[in-house]
This record gives C-alpha cells, sequence and structure tokens, in this order.
C-alpha cells in the first residue's frame, strides 16, 4: 500500500451558511460588521475526507492552509481542532482571484512536497467553482472534481463523481487534485479538548512574496445588487384558473 506523505486541504473564511446576506448600502459589496464566518462548507468536507484517509493508515499528515488577512487564522485553527497536523496561513489582505490563489496553492504543494490536494468544489461566496481546476492545470497533474466517493490504492485516487446524467467513476494517478462535493461525507463534530489542543499545534504564517507569488487583477466589481423581491404567490381552484393565470404572465 502506498503511504501519501502529505495531503494539503486549503479552507476559505466564507459567511457561515446560516446567515442572510445583506449587501452594503452603497452597492460596493456584502455587509461583513458583525456577521458570523465560518469554514467553506465544501472545504470542511475536504478536511473531513482528508482526515479519514490519515486515519486509515494511508497518509502521515493533513495540512490546512488559507490565504486571506490574519483573522483566517480563525478557521485554520477550527481545521486543527478538527484534526488537522499543522496549519499554514498566506496572510495577504488582497481580495485575490481564484487563478492567484491556484497559483499560491501550487507553490504551497511543491513547498510541502504535497501528494494530494483535496479541497472543496466551490465556495459559498463567490461559487467561482475555478480554483481547484486552475491548480491542476497549473500543477501538470490529473483532477477529479465533483467527488462523492473517493478511495486510495497503489499510487491511484478512484472517485465517483456527480455528473449531469448520474454517476461517472474515475481512476486518476497521483499526485492529484479532488475537490469535494456535498454527499463525500459529513464533517465531524469539533469537541471542546479538541478545540484546546488545536491553540498548541503550528500555524505558520508566510507571505505571497515568500512564495514567489504575484497577484494579479483580470476583473473589477463594478456593483453588487440583492436578488429581486419575489412576487407573492397566487391561489387558483381549479385547473381552468391555473391556465388562465399562467397565460396572463405569458408563460403558456
Amino acid at each position: 500500500m502506498t503511504i501519501i506523505s502529505t495531503i494539503l486541504v486549503p479552507l476559505k473564511r466564507v459567511v457561515d451558511f446560516n446567515v442572510r446576506v445583506r449587501v452594503k448600502s452603497d452597492g460596493s459589496g456584502v455587509a461583513l460588521d458583525g456577521v458570523k464566518m465560518s469554514i467553506n462548507p465544501f472545504d470542511e468536507i475536504a478536511l473531513e475526507e482528508a482526515l479519514r484517509i490519515r486515519e486509515r493508515g494511508e497518509a502521515e499528515e493533513v495540512v490546512v492552509a488559507s490565504v486571506g488577512a490574519q483573522i483566517c487564522s480563525q478557521q485554520l485553527r477550527a481545521g486543527l481542532a478538527m484534526g488537522a497536523d499543522r496549519a499554514i496561513l498566506v496572510e495577504t489582505d488582497r481580495d485575490l482571484e481564484p487563478l492567484t490563489v491556484a497559483r499560491t496553492l501550487k507553490a504551497l504543494v511543491h513547498r510541502e512536497n504535497s501528494e494530494l490536494v483535496i479541497l472543496g468544489k466551490q465556495a459559498i461566496d463567490g461559487d467561482n467553482n475555478q480554483t481547484g481546476q486552475m491548480l491542476a492545470a497549473l500543477w501538470g497533474r490529473p483532477q477529479a472534481t465533483f467527488a462523492s466517493e473517493l478511495s486510495l490504492r497503489d499510487g491511484a485516487a478512484t472517485a465517483t463523481r456527480e455528473v449531469d446524467a448520474g454517476l461517472e467513476v474515475v481512476e486518476i494517478d497521483l499526485p492529484a487534485v479532488v475537490t469535494t462535493d456535498l454527499r463525500l461525507n459529513e464533517p465531524r463534530y469539533t469537541k471542546l479538548p479538541d478545540i484546546l489542543k488545536a491553540k498548541r499545534k503550528p500555524l505558520e504564517t508566510v507571505t505571497l512574496a515568500e512564495l514567489n507569488v504575484e497577484p494579479e487583477e483580470q476583473f473589477r466589481v463594478l456593483g453588487v445588487e440583492p436578488p429581486a423581491v419575489r412576487p407573492k404567490g397566487v391561489m387558483v381552484r381549479d385547473v381552468a384558473e391555473l391556465v388562465q393565470a399562467l397565460r396572463e404572465k405569458e408563460l403558456v
């Protein structure tokens, strides 16, 4: 059995999925003051899968990493409390685009000699679904996206992917990139003793310059607007009235 030395799991700090997002009054972005922030749910699933791989004896260590401001260390500590061995914060105050994040992760992969990178298929704030694919392309290694099952054997990974037509099973050689879907697993509950132990685990801080990554801005946000208010529903007595209502709305 081939044992992976290091699994790298990127974690992104996002608005908690239970929070109702509000747009700033000037339309410049999302209001974050006083808002609960958490690990991106898809990344949390990725971390849980990496921990299960290590617990099966198929990997030696799990390293979590985040790219962002110093406050992102909160999410890294949460990842350490779940069971990750150590954490790396690539500190920057800039709002980075997926391509720059992918380049940063590639630098971390080479720095840590990671043989497997597991990350969420997308972040729930931007929903870009780009970073994992970009990382695989920059790294020149295979990828398995939207994984709902994952197994490792003899230097290869077998993933069951959720596609439009159903399920697809692919086998890829390691090193590789895997992005996770919701049905891959259910992340574990973090207990208080684990949270206390996490404070003593190593959390390293590096800069983009130390990784030889130059941030690039290809896009500019012109404005942010909340979704349109949905109109109230209409009660109908029978099928004929339903058809008439649909005709009035030019839907049939």
